[in-house]
């Protein structure tokens, strides 16, 4: 594991509340439709979304910029394999998309959810973000990186490109009840050489 020098840390159980708005915010809303949908009667969704991001930090998936008030940005990522998941006729249509583009993406590191407090914005807590997730593909012996984006993210977009990411493919966004602006899903991908690190 990557060692990890402050404000960086590993998520704790104890920013599930702040780590589900960072998801939220990062996906423009869908996450809390997804917890909605989740929810059992009378649960609150927001429940479902910490329960959710809790077992994400158990599986150790989470590093967060932490200044010393709690978790301000978050990075959460995961290898993806050698092998496609298989896709089958009742796999929910809002995730189809999605799961065909990481499919594409085999053998990388998929950034999951970068994600910041509006107002920390534009301190380059992203673009750190991002180095450590080169870092840890490294690591993991991995030569590629890869994030999904919404076409209309022009602000996460901009900063993927800028750090390397090229558009690698795009599908058309299935919205299935969720009433976001996202047109097309895009796929990201960078090639980590060996003089990068």
């Amino acid at each position: 594991m990557i060692r990890l020098e402050p404000p960086l840390r590993v998520a704790s159980e104890a920013d599930a509340k702040a780590l589900a708005d960072l998801v939220n915010f990062a996906g423009e809303g869908l996450p809390l439709y997804i917890w909605e949908g989740l929810a059992k009667d009378g649960q609150d969704p927001w429940d479902v979304g910490r329960a959710r991001q809790m077992q994400r930090v158990r599986e150790g998936q989470i590093v967060v910029v932490d200044f010393g008030g709690g978790a301000v940005a978050s990075l959460t990522g995961y290898p993806i394999g050698s092998e496609p998941e298989p896709i089958a006729d009742d796999f929910p249509a809002l995730f189809r998309p999605l799961q065909e583009l990481e499919n594409k993406a085999l053998d990388s590191w998929y950034v999951n959810v970068l994600a910041c407090y509006p107002e920390y914005r534009g301190q380059g807590l992203g673009s750190r973000l991002l180095g450590l997730a080169e870092e840890i593909a490294r690591d993991q012996a991995l030569r590629r990186m890869s994030v999904i984006v919404a076409d209309n993210n022009v602000g996460a977009r901009r900063l993927y490109e800028r750090s390397g990411y090229e558009q690698v493919a795009t599908l058309a966004c299935v919205r299935d009840g969720w009433k976001g602006d996202t047109e097309n899903w895009v796929l990201l991908m960078k090639s980590l050489r060996p003089s990068d690190g």
